[in-house]
């Protein structure tokens, strides 16, 4: 019996198309955790997908404070490159309110890491 099921599976397009997942079910969601102070902890996104406006910007990030609401919207390029970004953060966000301990964000994990290796950069350079 058991050598007709594996024919048939291995004869089946169903069978062969369809992959079962072999990971364990992810764990229960874990809320992030109330910032004590201002511009602790913030969100970024972008919007994308805008008319291209008269200095060439066609998306917008916006930066918003989890703790007061406070949100900045800094028109930019979708071309611009992470080392940009890293300036105009220090510009607009860090000459205001200094240093952050932690950015939450719907980009992927990749996307943080080289921002902050970014921020990173742009800092030393700034305060050299």
């Amino acid at each position: 019996m058991k050598r007709g099921i594996a024919e048939f599976v291995q004869k089946c397009q169903v069978c062969q198309r369809v992959k079962e997942k072999n990971m364990r079910p992810p764990g229960l969601l874990v809320p992030l955790s109330i910032p004590e102070w201002k511009w602790e902890y913030i969100a970024m996104d972008f919007v994308t997908g805008l008319p291209r406006t008269s200095q060439s910007s066609d998306a917008i990030w916006v930066v918003a404070d989890k703790f007061s609401k406070i949100a900045y919207f800094i028109s930019i390029q979708l071309d611009y490159s992470l080392d940009k970004l890293a300036q105009l953060y220090m510009k607009e966000i860090v000459r205001l309110h200094g240093v952050l301990k932690s950015i939450v964000s719907d980009r992927d994990p990749r996307f943080q890491s080289n921002l902050w290796r970014s921020l990173s950069e742009a800092w030393v350079l700034n305060y050299e």
